[in-house]
């Protein structure tokens, strides 16, 4: 039985009710997501749409594909001048809808029905894919656009052995699919692109398949959609895009941990209990099953895809938990067909095994429990705030965690995994609607641009601030905005007497004034704004100051 409309109709409205809460409560999310939003704005407002920047900044991370995705979700709906971030997570909700339905797709073909809208199931739910599909950023987009070329791939490879011919769509959709992946987050696409089918290669002694993708076209079809932007930002950048995009931002993610976030090999194994929860614990199940398996097209397949990719991220220096995100849809098919199929889970034959899984189930379940309470626990602690409706989360959300866990030990894992799905619905519904859109305290960048806007002595007022250089504070207060120190603030001050206002925290206020006094310039503070700086975890006062005439 192959999905119907009704089935992708009811998967996508249950993915739209499940990312909706908190797309337009919730501020730019720093540090990564106002960096996007900013250089979208400005690609807007300059109608430029090569060379994309963050203020006066060259931004030459990654093409430009993502910010061309948000400047035409902004543009339809006309937002740009109420900085509305909503609008600029669209194309994420747009993408995370195709990959849970493509998702659905790939698990009908290989296992049948059931156990793709269980794998579906799996993905959407899973913490990480609920962070990343609420962000504008990259990495949903390009989840999308892996699973569009994956999706070709098992078409073709399936038909190996047919005599018939592949249709030329599905020849289409590879290589567009690798096309706009490259648009999206340039050489990181090759990844998925070459590794699976080089591992099948590999494993079969065969690649005589590939010929039905027809790359005699399909190349020149990607590099089509690739090259005239690459001509472009070559010229207009004197090829410094591909010196720092490929060169320092790619290849130097390879060598060496960039941003703070070098890390060993092992790490996204290690964080896999809580990125693919409530998923991970029916991974780790399925390994007995995947393992007998393995020769079996469907799970072959799967783990072409999974394993080289696992391994060049495990392996690279930098890691984040987003780098292994395109291996999560194949991770949740083979846990959702070892939980749906005739014969599917067996417990490990060895003890060290068994004992192995039983704690890696507490710990599941431990993290579970933590989830679920998180929301009431985090309002109280940072701001000494009850509210019922937030105190409904563990309410609603505790007993369906720990039936799963009952459901699990008496061996009804598919039960088990509609109850604990259940669950972290419940948890990621308070979380995005009630939670987070009350924990100001955290949310230092809103209440900043609110107070300048109050305040502003003059409508093009500038702010400089000196000790809070979150990017959001640059989308919401104005690209204008003057990220400096605390001479650079009162400097700043000094050129703009009538208009200009600063931003200073209570460890800078020293030097802010020692440097006032060398202009002979008296401030007025004019607000004083407390909170937590999330990025960082330190409580700041900030003060904003102007000129006293």
């Amino acid at each position: 039985m192959n999905l119907t409309a009704r089935h992708y109709a009811l998967v996508a409205v249950f993915v739209l009710a499940l990312f909706l809460p908190g797309r337009a409560s919730l501020p730019p999310l720093d540090r990564d997501e106002p960096r996007y939003l900013e250089a979208t704005a400005q690609m807007l407002r300059s109608h430029d749409f090569v060379d994309v920047r963050f203020q006066d900044q060259p931004r030459y991370l990654q093409p430009a594909g993502i910010y061309w995705l948000e400047a035409a979700a902004v543009a339809a709906t006309g937002t740009l001048e109420q900085r509305e971030v909503w609008a600029y997570r669209i194309p994420t909700l747009i993408a995370v809808i195709i990959s849970v339905l493509l998702t659905a797709r790939l698990g009908t073909a290989l296992f049948g029905i059931r156990t793709g809208l269980t794998g579906a199931l799996l993905l959407g739910v899973s913490v990480l894919m609920t962070a990343e599909g609420r962000m504008a950023t990259i990495d949903s987009c390009l989840l999308a656009a892996i699973l569009a070329l994956q999706t070709a791939l098992l078409r073709a490879w399936s038909d190996r052995d047919e005599t018939r011919s592949t249709p030329p769509g599905i020849a289409v959709l590879y290589w567009a699919a690798l096309g706009i992946g490259l648009m999206l987050k340039g050489p990181v696409m090759l990844i998925p692109a070459l590794a699976t089918p080089a591992a099948l290669a590999l494993v079969e002694r065969r690649i005589d398949w590939w010929h039905r993708l027809r790359p005699a076209w399909g190349v020149p079809l990607t590099l089509a959609i690739v090259l005239p932007w690459c001509i472009a930002i070559a010229l207009v950048s004197h090829g410094l895009f591909f010196k720092s995009a490929v060169g320092t931002n790619f290849l130097g993610k390879v060598a060496s941990g960039q941003q703070s976030h070098g890390l060993p090999p092992g790490y996204h194994l290690v964080i896999f209990a809580i990125a693919f929860w409530p998923g991970s614990l029916f991974a780790a199940m399925a390994i007995p099953f995947v393992w007998m398996r393995r020769h079996t097209p469907q799970v072959r397949f799967l783990l072409c895809w999974i394993v080289p990719h696992w391994l060049v991220f495990e392996l690279i220096a930098t890691k984040l938990p987003h780098y292994v995100l395109p291996t999560y849809p194949a991770i949740a098919l083979l846990a959702a067909a070892s939980v749906t199929q005739a014969g599917g889970w067996r417990p490990p034959a060895a003890l060290w095994g068994r004992i192995a899984l039983a704690v890696y189930g507490l710990l599941w379940l431990a993290l579970g429990t933590a989830l679920t309470i998180a929301g009431p626990v985090l309002l109280w602690r940072l701001q000494h705030q009850w509210l019922p409706a937030a105190a409904l989360i563990p309410v609603l959300s505790l007993p369906l965690v720990l039936l799963s866990g009952w459901l699990v030990v008496r061996g009804r894992l598919q039960d088990a995994v509609m109850s604990v799905a259940g669950g972290a619905v419940v948890v990621y519904f308070g979380l995005f609607w009630v939670v987070l859109p009350h924990l100001t305290s955290i949310w230092l960048s809103p209440r900043i641009a609110e107070t300048v806007d109050l305040v502003r002595p003059c409508p093009t007022s500038v702010l400089a601030s000196a000790s809070f250089s979150e990017p959001s504070l640059v989308f919401l207060v104005g690209q204008q905005t003057r990220l400096v120190n605390a001479a650079g603030a009162a400097d700043f001050l000094e050129s703009d007497r009538s208009c200009g206002l600063a931003l200073i925290g209570t460890r800078d206020e020293a030097a802010f004034r020692a440097r006032l006094a060398t202009h002979d310039i008296a401030v007025r503070q004019l607000a004083l704004i407390g909170g937590i700086n999330y990025s960082t975890g330190k409580h700041l006062d900030l003060k904003l100051f102007k000129v006293e005439r």
